[in-house]
């Protein structure tokens, strides 16, 4: 039993200090533990302390009987046929969250939830859809990742390989990252610490709806790389897509971006736009886009649309996805159409659900939800139709 103990996946590297200062280490040697221990737990990926041969037998002892590493326990390893994994971890209180790896030539990348669930209530996601339960802990975040380094790692050893198997960690799992900020910076610290994983914040990126004080606190504590998620051109269509928008809306949102850009690791903000069939993926709304962002240097990853049950949207066809491709790209602007992968284990893009207990005003029944899911595309549909978001 754990209970009352400090989790160490908790603390970055100035939370261990602190932590080891409690403990009665010498001034000055604090940050000296930190890092040994840092390296035990997160690149060695080692939970417990009497393995850690290179402290103090007396500083393990307390280390046993005041704190722990204990990060969110597997429920399921799923394996898709192109190889994608989902890892489902149990969070408590009978919440589970998604993990995904997606393994490629050159790279891995690993996709990270931030929440249990998601208060964000974006119209063609799968997780607003399930409602939302609460913001996860440091521990549950770096978790992850931890986690999934033990797991992955195990089919490093049986390859008798040294290499890093995931290279990438992107923030776009359940949940929105900048709604739970201060959890996800410490998180973030760990990731890039050398003394922990080490990534670069090339190799780190975070994936935000657009909420604007997030980004400017993001950009002066900790920037990484930055992906947005845009999917419409104008505030009318974004309003109905992305709530959020009403709140921070397209002006303000390009604003963010810019200023984003003045200490970003990368010289482009990723616009995520999801392609769905009749609502944002005619020509025009792409050539709109070209004049939305005209001024923020910046890239397009074309997503799309990964259905679930009840969604009311379809994906754009293939052809549909090219030619509004071809707008951008004939423009000089990067873009990219993102491969599904995992979809047969709902591991995409949108489908990520896990299993949370509701504790929104949300909360209705699998009939409610399957109707407002369909009124809502054929409302947004209609109108598009009828020319009310012409612009």
């Amino acid at each position: 039993m754990n209970q009352g103990k400090i989790n160490l996946l908790d603390l970055d590297a100035a939370g261990l200090a602190a932590f080891f200062s409690q403990l009665g280490e010498s001034p000055g040697r604090e940050r000296m533990r930190a890092r040994q221990l840092m390296r035990w737990i997160h690149q060695g990926g080692v939970d417990d302390f009497a393995l850690m041969t290179d402290v103090a037998k007396v500083l393990r002892a307390k280390l046993a009987e005041q704190a722990c590493v204990q990060a969110p326990a597997l429920v399921r390893d799923s394996t898709s046929d192109d190889g994608t994994r989902k890892f489902l971890f149990d969070v408590g209180s009978r919440n589970a969250i998604e993990t995904v790896f997606i393994p490629e030539d050159r790279r891995g990348t690993l996709c990270i939830s931030s929440q249990a669930g998601c208060a964000l209530d974006c119209a063609f996601c799968s997780t607003g859809k399930q409602g939302f339960n609460r913001n996860l802990t440091v521990a549950e975040i770096i978790g992850q990742l931890w986690q999934a380094n033990r797991l992955l790692g195990e089919d490093l050893l049986q390859r008798n390989s040294s290499e890093r198997i995931i290279s990438n960690v992107v923030m776009m799992g359940m949940g929105e990252p900048l709604a739970n900020l201060e959890n996800v910076i410490t998180a973030l610290r760990l990731m890039l610490d050398d003394h922990a994983y080490g990534l670069s914040r090339r190799r780190v990126t975070v994936s935000t709806s657009g909420i604007v004080p997030g980004m400017d606190r993001l950009r002066e504590e900790c920037p990484v790389a930055l992906a947005v998620s845009l999917h419409a051109p104008n505030d009318a269509l974004r309003d109905q897509l992305v709530p959020i928008n009403r709140k921070y809306p397209l002006v303000q949102l390009m604003a963010a971006c810019r200023r984003y850009l003045e200490r970003a690791p990368r010289d482009f903000i990723t616009f995520e736009y999801v392609m769905l069939d009749g609502i944002n993926d005619r020509d025009r709304d792409a050539r709109e886009l070209l004049a939305l962002t005209h001024d923020v240097p910046c890239k397009f990853n074309l997503i799309p649309f990964n259905p679930f049950p009840n969604s009311g949207f379809r994906r754009s066809s293939a052809e549909r996805i090219r030619r509004f491709a071809d707008v951008l790209l004939a423009a000089g602007v990067v873009t990219t159409t993102r491969k599904t992968r995992g979809d047969d284990i709902d591991a995409a893009c949108g489908q990520l659900a896990g299993q949370v207990r509701d504790k929104t005003r949300r909360t209705q029944s699998a009939q409610q939800v399957a109707a407002i899911g369909d009124q809502q595309a054929i409302t947004i549909r209609e109108q598009r139709e009828e020319g009310i978001w012409r612009h």
